[in-house]
C-alpha cells in the first residue's frame, strides 16, 4: 500500500501548493494579492518538484492520471495498479484543495469575485471554445507525459523506500520535470491554464462544487471533461511518439 500512498501524499502536496500560489494570486488581501502569471507558473512548477521529489522513492511520483496513463500505454507500468493509483491521485487531490481552501478561508470570505474564488480549485478557458480548448489540454499534456517518459528512461527500474521495484520519476527527475511545467506554464497555459491532469483538475472541481462559498461560481460541469479527456488523449499521442522514437534507438 506504500506505493498508493505515496501517490495521494504527492497530488496532496501538488494542489495543496500549486493551488495554493492561485489563491494567494486572486484572493483579496493577501500579500501576494495580483502578483500575476509569472508567479502563477513558477509556484506550478515550485509544486510539481516539491512533490515530486518527496514522493518519487515512495511511488514513482505519477502525481497525475495522464503520466500513470501515459506509462501504461507505453507498457511501462501495471494495468492492474492504474486505477488505484487514479483513485490515490483523485483523493490526494481532494484533500489538497480542502486545505487550500480551510487554509485561505478568511480570503475566501472577503473575496467578492466569484471566478477569481473558483479559479483556486478548477481551471477554466481564456475563450470558450471546446475544441480548441480540448487541443490546448492535449498539446500540453503531449509535451508533459513525453518529457516524463524520456526522463524516466534511462532510469526504468529503481528501488523504492517499500523495497520493491518501481516504475517512475526518480528524485532526479524532480527538476527536469518541474522545468517542463514551467516551460508549458509560460508558453502555453494562457488558453485554459494548464490543467494537464485530470486529478488536478476533476478533484478541486468536486470539492468547488461541494463548499458552502459565499458568493459562489458556477462549478462548469459542462466543461469540466475536457481538462480530463484532453490529458488522457495527450497522453496516448505522448506513449505512441515514445513508441517510435524507442523503435528508432
Amino acid at each position: 500500500m506504500i506505493e498508493f500512498f505515496g501517490e495521494f501524499l504527492g497530488t496532496f502536496i501538488l494542489i495543496l501548493l500549486g493551488n495554493g500560489v492561485v489563491a494567494n494570486v486572486n484572493l483579496d488581501k493577501t500579500h501576494s494579492q495580483g502578483s500575476g502569471w509569472i508567479v502563477i507558473t513558477a509556484g506550478w512548477a515550485m509544486a510539481v518538484f516539491v512533490a515530486v521529489l518527496s514522493t518519487a522513492d515512495i511511488s514513482g511520483a505519477h502525481i497525475n492520471p495522464a503520466v500513470t496513463l501515459g506509462l501504461a500505454f507505453s507498457g511501462l507500468f501495471e494495468w492492474a495498479k492504474v486505477a488505484p493509483f487514479i483513485l490515490a491521485q483523485m483523493l490526494g487531490a481532494m484533500l489538497g484543495a480542502l486545505s487550500v481552501y480551510v487554509f485561505f478561508r478568511h480570503h475566501f470570505s472577503i473575496t467578492a469575485t466569484a471566478g477569481a474564488k473558483k479559479a483556486c480549485f478548477c481551471t477554466g478557458p481564456a475563450i470558450r471554445h471546446f475544441r480548441n480548448n480540448f487541443f490546448s489540454e492535449a498539446v500540453g499534456t503531449f509535451v508533459l507525459v513525453l518529457a516524463v517518459l524520456l526522463i524516466t528512461l534511462p532510469q526504468l527500474e529503481y528501488q523504492s523506500l517499500g523495497g520493491s521495484t518501481k516504475v517512475g520519476l526518480g528524485s532526479l527527475g524532480a527538476l527536469p520535470v518541474a522545468l517542463v511545467v514551467f516551460s508549458i506554464g509560460l508558453s502555453l497555459g494562457g488558453t485554459t491554464g494548464y490543467a494537464i491532469n485530470p486529478a488536478r483538475d476533476l478533484g478541486p472541481r468536486i470539492v468547488h462544487a461541494l463548499l458552502p462559498l459565499k458568493n459562489k461560481d458556477n462549478t462548469d460541469w459542462q466543461y469540466s471533461w475536457i481538462p480530463v479527456l484532453g490529458p488522457v488523449a495527450g497522453a496516448g499521442l505522448a506513449s505512441l511518439v515514445h513508441y517510435f522514437i524507442i523503435c528508432n534507438c
